[in-house]
């Protein structure tokens, strides 16, 4: 069984992560002005939900973690929850097309999106979470 994180393990997974998501989207050409944390969620060690204010005012969603890196437009959804049922049914879709290119690496990549994708549907679907 794993040994709970301490307080300063659990601030440094945030900060790593808000750090890494910060780059993600530098790496993309979004420079991120800052975080809105009322709204942003983390599941430490698993996951973490970011709405991020860019430079143009405008808002992203990223998660991050133990799940693959990826962002989406704020209006896609209206809370940290829904954007986790959305990159749920995303990577479902993403696999599928995967799936249908017969290629060892991207079925094996594929797998692994399905495996991520099922773990989010069934964090979104935790009422203990969100309650």
């Amino acid at each position: 069984m794993e040994k709970a994180l301490t307080e300063q393990e659990q601030q440094d997974w945030v900060r790593d992560h808000y750090q890494a998501a910060v780059k993600y989207l530098a790496e993309k050409g979004l420079i991120t002005e800052s975080v809105v944390l009322e709204q942003s969620r983390y599941l430490i060690p698993l996951m973490a939900v970011w709405k991020l204010k860019l430079s143009d005012q405008s808002y992203l969603w990223v998660v991050n973690g133990d799940v693959p890196t990826d962002h989406v437009e704020e209006n896609v959804a209206d809370s940290a929850r829904g954007v986790v049922r959305h990159f749920s049914l995303k990577w479902q879709m993403q696999a599928e097309e995967l799936y249908a290119q017969d290629d060892k690496t991207q079925t094996e990549f594929a797998d692994y999106l399905v495996s991520r994708a099922e773990g989010l549907y069934q964090l979104h679907n935790d009422e203990q979470l969100w309650g």
